[in-house]
């Protein structure tokens, strides 16, 4: 399956001259004209790579990239500036933000896809030291977050004895995926008992802490049963 790339640029010229090159090279990109849009498709899918522009309307590249390392799901992703501004305050500025690297435009589209494959190769290359889905960096905090969870576990009666009234509407997956998190299972593991690939499972995670506006597993499995709604 070929990674998955997020453009983010508001002029369409460059836009599609970039996305048609970059799927040349054998990548699935999706566009976006601003930061806005960007952000909204997010919130269902998660890309392996984020290519944005930096001088955008409304919400611009440094602003989109603090909302992204703000945000626990993205907080590790590959971020990729394209921009125009090539002093050297602003490439600071950049990788101060948490950029991965700063390509100023006009620029080579062979390196940019250089750029890219570097990067997706480090990120698969972590992911192998930590686990196939990447999603165990740090032991101590998953360690943490596993205890926490099983500590509400052994609250459960006591929490969801009176749940507060609160609907939410959550796809039978949605639903399935909530309760294997309810039970202290990780992305891998949920994968196997439902027979589906880890990234989906990341994408159904990403979805449920979007719809109970949560941050973490913990949180999430707090929520679910303080409403009543991991089974």
């Amino acid at each position: 399956m070929s990674a998955q790339l997020l453009l983010v640029d508001d002029e369409p010229g460059i836009r599609e001259a970039v996305k048609d090159y970059l799927q040349e090279s054998g990548f699935s990109v999706q566009v976006a004209s601003n930061a806005l849009e960007g952000w909204e498709w997010m919130q269902l899918n998660t890309p392996d790579l984020v290519i944005s522009d930096v001088m955008m309307p409304q919400v611009d590249g440094y602003q989109f990239l603090k909302q992204l390392r703000e945000d626990p799901r993205f907080q590790a992703l590959p971020v990729v500036f394209l921009t125009a501004k090539g002093m050297t305050g602003d490439r600071i500025q950049g990788y101060h933000a948490g950029v991965d690297a700063y390509l100023p435009k006009p620029f080579d589209p062979d390196e940019l896809v250089a750029i890219v494959e570097n990067l997706l190769a480090r990120r698969a290359a972590k992911a192998a030291s930590t686990g196939e889905d990447g999603e165990t960096p740090d032991l101590a905090e998953l360690a943490n977050q596993i205890a926490q969870i099983k500590a509400l576990l052994t609250q459960r009666n006591a929490i969801s004895q009176s749940p507060a009234p609160f609907k939410i509407d959550l796809t039978p997956r949605e639903q399935s995926v909530l309760n294997l998190v309810a039970e202290g299972l990780m992305n891998k593991e949920i994968a196997r008992r439902l027979e589906t690939s880890v990234r989906n499972v990341e994408k159904y995670v990403s979805r449920l802490f979007s719809k109970t506006g949560t941050n973490s597993r913990t949180e999430l499995v707090r929520f679910a049963l303080e409403h009543g709604l991991a089974k």
